[in-house]
């Protein structure tokens, strides 16, 4: 798994060995990046990547919040419960020099601790277990313990026949299939 754009372009990311992880392909997270960049959500509003602050929850390796510290964001928090995953995603920071720019929790998104009002982050990627239904249950308890700033852009990424139902103040602004999987755009609006 390789770092498609930006100063980290083509640099490889370590995964932990194992059935357990699903990463985002990178055709998805291109096609993700060049909807952020291009596409309706930077039309409407999006905070662009510069110096964004990103979060990205059932983080893994941490790819997608890798792939926007590449191209400009400003820091990065990556919550999720595996160990492995967490270490994987640590190795990934120092190997790309931006240890100081990432925060690693071990947390459960479902039931994330309190952020600080410094931590809201502008855009979060929400990558749950395809068919699970926990991504609506995540955003929610996310935007309650104030991961989420007023007007975030989250995308949730789910498998492409899952259904997808956000929780309230959630406002779905578009949708798109890459393969197996399909990404929802959606504002907070609270």
């Amino acid at each position: 798994m390789r770092i498609v754009a930006g100063k980290h372009r083509g640099r490889t990311l370590i995964a932990p060995k194992g059935k357990g992880l699903r990463p985002t392909a990178g055709v998805a997270r291109e096609g993700l990046f060049n909807i952020l960049i291009h596409g309706r959500p930077a039309r409407t509003g999006a905070q662009g990547l510069a110096g964004a602050r990103v979060l990205e929850a059932f983080a893994g390796t941490g790819a997608f919040a890798f792939e926007a510290l590449s191209r400009g964001a400003g820091s990065a928090v990556l919550l999720d419960t595996d160990p492995k995953a967490l270490n994987a995603a640590r190795a990934n920071a120092e190997a790309l020099g931006e240890r100081d720019n990432v925060t690693l929790i071990k947390a459960d998104a479902t039931r994330p601790p309190s952020a600080a009002s410094a931590e809201a982050a502008g855009i979060a990627f929400l990558d749950p277990p395809y068919g699970s239904g926990l991504g609506a249950e995540a955003l929610g308890a996310l935007a309650a313990k104030g991961w989420l700033a007023t007007g975030a852009l989250c995308i949730v990424e789910v498998a492409a026949g899952e259904p997808f139902t956000p929780p309230d103040g959630f406002e779905v602004l578009e949708e798109r299939r890459f393969s197996a999987a399909r990404l929802v755009f959606l504002r907070w609006r609270k």
